[in-house]
Protein backbone atom coordinates (compact mmCIF):
# COMPACT_ATOMS: atom_id res chain seq x y z
CA UNK A 1 0.00 0.00 0.00
CA UNK A 2 1.17 3.24 -0.67
CA UNK A 3 2.31 5.20 2.15
CA UNK A 4 1.08 9.01 0.66
CA UNK A 5 -1.98 10.26 1.85
CA UNK A 6 -5.04 9.01 0.12
CA UNK A 7 -7.83 11.51 -0.54
CA UNK A 8 -10.49 8.41 0.34
CA UNK A 9 -8.68 7.26 3.30
CA UNK A 10 -6.51 3.91 3.58
CA UNK A 11 -8.32 2.09 5.99
CA UNK A 12 -11.48 2.79 3.45
CA UNK A 13 -8.87 1.08 0.70
CA UNK A 14 -8.21 -1.54 2.95
CA UNK A 15 -11.79 -2.34 3.47
CA UNK A 16 -12.58 -2.55 -0.06
CA UNK A 17 -9.62 -5.25 -0.08
CA UNK A 18 -11.01 -7.18 2.67
CA UNK A 19 -14.61 -7.11 1.47
CA UNK A 20 -13.63 -8.40 -1.54
CA UNK A 21 -11.80 -11.13 -0.26
CA UNK A 22 -15.11 -11.59 1.98
CA UNK A 23 -17.04 -11.87 -1.26
CA UNK A 24 -14.18 -14.04 -3.02
CA UNK A 25 -14.28 -17.02 -0.32
CA UNK A 26 -17.74 -17.88 0.90
CA UNK A 27 -15.88 -20.36 3.35
CA UNK A 28 -13.68 -17.00 5.17
CA UNK A 29 -15.41 -16.86 8.66
CA UNK A 30 -12.91 -14.88 10.76
CA UNK A 31 -11.49 -11.24 9.68
CA UNK A 32 -7.73 -11.07 9.11
CA UNK A 33 -6.39 -9.89 12.89
CA UNK A 34 -5.00 -5.78 13.08
CA UNK A 35 -1.17 -7.62 13.00
CA UNK A 36 -1.65 -8.81 9.96
CA UNK A 37 -3.33 -6.56 8.69
CA UNK A 38 -0.88 -3.97 9.93
CA UNK A 39 1.59 -6.19 8.53
CA UNK A 40 0.59 -6.78 4.49
CA UNK A 41 -0.66 -3.02 4.00
CA UNK A 42 2.10 -1.54 6.03
CA UNK A 43 -0.58 0.85 8.40
CA UNK A 44 -0.83 1.45 12.13
CA UNK A 45 -2.86 -0.38 14.54
CA UNK A 46 -4.96 2.49 14.46
CA UNK A 47 -5.76 2.29 10.63
CA UNK A 48 -6.30 -1.58 10.62
CA UNK A 49 -9.06 -1.06 14.01
CA UNK A 50 -10.73 1.67 11.78
CA UNK A 51 -10.92 -1.39 8.93
CA UNK A 52 -13.14 -3.40 11.39
CA UNK A 53 -15.31 -0.45 12.24
CA UNK A 54 -16.19 0.22 8.73
CA UNK A 55 -16.52 -3.59 7.82
CA UNK A 56 -18.74 -3.37 11.33
CA UNK A 57 -21.13 -0.89 10.27
CA UNK A 58 -21.99 -2.13 7.03
CA UNK A 59 -22.85 -5.29 8.62
CA UNK A 60 -20.20 -7.65 7.19
CA UNK A 61 -18.26 -8.09 10.56
CA UNK A 62 -18.91 -8.14 13.82
CA UNK A 63 -16.69 -8.36 17.37
CA UNK A 64 -15.89 -11.58 19.01
CA UNK A 65 -14.87 -11.08 22.68
CA UNK A 66 -11.43 -13.02 23.08
CA UNK A 67 -11.51 -13.81 19.63
CA UNK A 68 -11.21 -12.69 15.89
CA UNK A 69 -14.49 -10.65 13.95
CA UNK A 70 -16.79 -12.94 12.49
CA UNK A 71 -17.47 -12.29 9.08
CA UNK A 72 -21.48 -11.96 8.31
CA UNK A 73 -22.86 -12.42 5.07
CA UNK A 74 -25.37 -11.28 3.46
CA UNK A 75 -28.52 -12.71 4.43
CA UNK A 76 -27.09 -14.36 6.95
CA UNK A 77 -28.87 -14.54 10.07
CA UNK A 78 -26.73 -15.09 12.82
CA UNK A 79 -27.46 -15.53 16.93
CA UNK A 80 -25.75 -12.62 18.50
CA UNK A 81 -25.49 -14.78 21.44
CA UNK A 82 -21.56 -15.64 22.79
CA UNK A 83 -20.33 -18.87 22.19
CA UNK A 84 -20.23 -20.61 25.07
CA UNK A 85 -23.59 -19.94 25.59
CA UNK A 86 -24.74 -21.18 21.81
CA UNK A 87 -22.26 -24.15 22.57
CA UNK A 88 -24.38 -24.89 26.08
CA UNK A 89 -27.24 -24.98 23.76
CA UNK A 90 -25.87 -28.01 22.49
CA UNK A 91 -26.99 -30.42 25.37
CA UNK A 92 -30.49 -29.09 24.96
CA UNK A 93 -30.48 -29.39 20.88
CA UNK A 94 -28.90 -32.59 20.49
CA UNK A 95 -30.72 -33.77 23.85
CA UNK A 96 -27.26 -34.59 25.73
CA UNK A 97 -28.28 -35.95 29.32
CA UNK A 98 -25.92 -35.83 32.67
CA UNK A 99 -23.00 -38.07 31.79
CA UNK A 100 -23.38 -38.60 27.98
CA UNK A 101 -20.35 -37.33 25.58
CA UNK A 102 -20.30 -33.92 24.59
CA UNK A 103 -19.18 -32.88 21.10
CA UNK A 104 -15.28 -32.39 20.47
CA UNK A 105 -13.92 -28.76 20.28
CA UNK A 106 -13.08 -29.45 16.22
CA UNK A 107 -16.60 -30.97 15.59
CA UNK A 108 -17.92 -28.02 17.30
CA UNK A 109 -15.41 -25.30 15.31
CA UNK A 110 -16.85 -26.46 12.50
CA UNK A 111 -20.68 -26.81 13.05
CA UNK A 112 -20.32 -22.67 14.06
CA UNK A 113 -17.49 -21.39 11.89
CA UNK A 114 -15.21 -20.73 13.99
CA UNK A 115 -11.23 -21.70 14.77
CA UNK A 116 -10.53 -24.25 17.19
CA UNK A 117 -8.65 -22.15 19.60
CA UNK A 118 -12.01 -19.70 20.21
CA UNK A 119 -14.17 -23.18 20.80
CA UNK A 120 -11.60 -24.11 23.46
CA UNK A 121 -11.51 -20.76 25.25
CA UNK A 122 -15.68 -21.16 24.96
CA UNK A 123 -15.59 -24.51 26.27
CA UNK A 124 -13.30 -23.56 29.26
CA UNK A 125 -16.05 -21.29 30.19
CA UNK A 126 -18.99 -24.07 29.89
CA UNK A 127 -16.69 -26.35 32.65
CA UNK A 128 -15.99 -23.39 34.72
CA UNK A 129 -19.78 -23.11 34.74
CA UNK A 130 -20.15 -26.90 36.17
CA UNK A 131 -21.76 -28.13 32.61
CA UNK A 132 -19.50 -29.91 31.53
CA UNK A 133 -16.26 -32.26 32.65
CA UNK A 134 -12.95 -30.93 32.39
CA UNK A 135 -10.86 -31.59 29.17
CA UNK A 136 -8.10 -34.00 28.93
CA UNK A 137 -5.72 -35.39 26.50
CA UNK A 138 -7.71 -38.77 25.17
CA UNK A 139 -10.78 -38.47 26.85
CA UNK A 140 -13.74 -36.73 25.72
CA UNK A 141 -15.95 -34.18 27.82
CA UNK A 142 -19.07 -35.15 28.91
CA UNK A 143 -22.37 -33.07 30.25
CA UNK A 144 -22.06 -32.98 34.14
CA UNK A 145 -25.66 -30.98 34.43
CA UNK A 146 -28.39 -29.64 32.54
CA UNK A 147 -29.07 -26.01 31.23
CA UNK A 148 -32.30 -24.52 31.14
CA UNK A 149 -34.10 -28.19 32.14
CA UNK A 150 -35.21 -27.58 35.26
CA UNK A 151 -31.74 -28.10 37.04
CA UNK A 152 -29.48 -26.22 38.48
CA UNK A 153 -26.14 -25.48 36.92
Amino acid sequence: MSQEASPRGTFLKIADVVRAEIDAKPEMAELPSAAELMREHGVSRGVALRVFDVLEKEGRAERVPGGRWRVIRPGQERDRRPLAELVAEVIRSDNLNVGDKFPSASTLATRFGVSRPTMAKALDKLEAAGLLSASQQGKQRTVLALQGRGESS
